[in-house]
């Protein structure tokens, strides 16, 4: 509570300095944009064609944390500015590992890399998947809702 009332205390602080409307066309985009970013890395980090969903007789712990959360393998400079947040089973797994040390999680623990690997150009891809299909267990097109076996992409 005391770090929001810092960041109010400082926002009317800034809009009495430079105005609130100089203070908005400045931050706003800024809280849009990383609002944005942040959407699409939970949203990419969850919905990935192979993704597991389960009921609840079937859900595990550690089946839902390392094949229900992706590894969002991103270049270097992305890693950084989110914190490793890409390390995201391992996040599911072990909440309490810093951002910082997420990447030695791999090191440690090679064969994470290849579970639930996304990366950036895969990733695009998943803003189309829509819907769950239950028989096949995976994210599927609104397009392959109907039809008999939908085709499986790399």
């Amino acid at each position: 509570m005391g770090t929001n009332a810092a960041i109010v205390l400082v926002v009317i602080a800034m809009m009495s300095l430079v105005g609130a409307g100089t203070f908005l066309l400045v931050h706003l985009p800024i809280a849009i944009l990383a609002s944005s970013i942040g959407v699409w890395l939970f949203y990419v980090q969850h919905q990935f064609e192979n993704t597991r969903w389960a009921h609840n007789e079937e859900w595990s712990f550690h089946e839902a944390a390392l094949y229900g959360s992706s590894y969002y393998d991103l270049p270097a400079p992305l890693r950084w500015i989110t914190a490793n947040i890409g390390v995201h089973h391992a996040h599911h797994l072990a909440s309490r590992i810093p951002c910082y040390r997420l990447p030695e999680v791999l090191t440690d623990f090679p064969q994470l890399r290849e579970i639930s690997r996304l990366t950036l150009k895969q990733s695009l891809e998943c803003a189309q998947l829509a819907l769950w299909d239950e028989e096949r267990r995976r994210l599927v097109l609104f397009e392959h809702a109907n039809a008999e076996t939908p085709p499986v992409r790399a």
